[in-house]
């Protein structure tokens, strides 16, 4: 209210180096503030991307770990080895 066209000014934008008033230490504690806003956001975007790549070897071991299970699964050749075994052994 009181504002042209209506609508009230709220968490204005302002330079602390440029505004009237502020003593040094309101300066020096705003710079503190968004160090500190700056600190969480780079946090979180950090953390978004540590997921992903969390994920993403969780997905490449556990790949790797089924793909074993499978090939193994597939190899014969220790049957073929036994049965040659059987078959010299019922030769002899």
């Amino acid at each position: 209210p009181g504002e042209p066209g209506g609508e009230a000014a709220f968490a204005r934008r302002i330079d602390p180096e440029r505004e009237p008033g502020l003593s040094p230490e309101q300066r020096r504690l705003m710079a503190q503030v968004e160090r500190a806003q700056r600190h969480r956001a780079l946090q979180r975007r950090l953390r978004g991307r540590n997921t992903l790549l969390a994920l993403g070897i969780g997905a490449v071991a556990f790949g790797i770990y089924g793909y074993t299970f499978y090939s193994v699964s597939q190899e014969r050749f220790l049957d073929e080895l036994e049965q040659e075994a059987e078959a010299a052994r019922a030769r002899a």
